[in-house]
């Protein structure tokens, strides 16, 4: 299987985990179901919940029932682009090629409906069937990963904070490796737990998406600089319009692909444990480094 094929085929295994826990739009109150599968299903890459998948597959053939971990990681995602996209955030009117979600159902719908999905996601973790140890163990992850200290939201409020600052590299370092880092490594982190690995696996996949989780960032600056908004699905330049600290802003184009170039063979140093039951993680650095989108 190619790696599309194997993109694919892992996507089409999430979004049925996820058509299996979110309500159907005409579950009551109709407006808040709508919402949440607007942006959910919107077409997302499903980076993080296939990096889930491939950890777990890297770690053990026995992985029945990963898919409503990994879909949690979905869920937090995108509730996390529908308060970016807010007014009082990042006031974005495009996110995966269509209107953003407050766009379409107002600011008041938006608002619950990211809160919706962030509580569903905690909900399928506790109905999830893995042994308790493990689940706790994952709960704990993400739920730190998307948290205040070291985590998506301390990421964010050093982002709404450091606009308009000059340009320096440890804000920067401190910015993204909470903002997108966080989650991109505990995707890693569930994958394993969930898969029973062993300290030294943990420790390599943590190792792992902690340098994919900076290479993603790197391209995802650079992407804002060289692309269109069609491209992009969400508003190209806007980084530079708002101010943003971001490693164009801080090291320049040419050697921002440099150090996400870096960060690619790192992440592939970091699987050596692995051996060939790592070749999908490596691939999906590659991926990630190489992509346009």
């Amino acid at each position: 299987m190619t790696l599309g094929e194997y993109v694919t085929h892992q996507q089409h295994r999430i979004d049925a985990a996820l058509e299996r826990w979110v309500p159907s739009e005409s579950t009551m109150p109709e407006s808040i179901h709508k919402a949440m599968r607007y942006s959910l299903f919107a077409g997302g890459k499903r980076i993080r919940p296939i990096l889930c998948l491939a950890a777990a597959e890297a770690v053990s053939d026995a992985t029945a029932g990963i898919e409503s971990a990994a879909c949690t990681l979905e869920l937090v995602h995108t509730y996390s682009l529908i308060h970016d996209d807010l007014p009082a955030l990042d006031n974005d009117d495009l996110r995966r090629g269509l209107p953003t979600c407050h766009k379409v159902f107002g600011d008041a719908i938006a608002i619950l409906a990211g809160d919706a999905l962030l509580t569903l996601a905690f909900q399928v973790l506790a109905q999830m069937d893995c042994p308790a140890e493990r689940k706790v163990a994952i709960i704990e992850d993400l739920s730190t990963s998307a948290g205040t200290v070291g985590g998506m939201i301390g990421g964010q409020v050093c982002d709404i904070e450091g606009e308009g600052q000059p340009p320096n590299a440890a804000l920067l370092e401190t910015i993204h490796r909470a903002k997108t880092g966080a989650l991109l490594r505990a995707s890693l982190r569930m994958g394993g737990i969930y898969a029973g690995a062993d300290r030294e696996q943990l420790d390599a996949l943590s190792c792992y998406g902690e340098h994919v989780g900076l290479a993603f960032q790197i391209v995802d600056d650079v992407l804002d600089v060289e692309q269109s908004s069609e491209a992009l699905g969400k508003t190209a330049g806007k980084d530079a319009q708002q101010h943003k600290i971001t490693f164009p802003a801080v090291y320049g184009l040419e050697r921002s692909r440099v150090m996400a170039e870096e960060q690619r063979k790192a992440a592939h140093s970091a699987l050596r444990p692995f051996h060939g039951r790592g070749e999908r993680l490596r691939e999906l650095a590659d991926f990630i480094v190489q992509r346009r989108a």
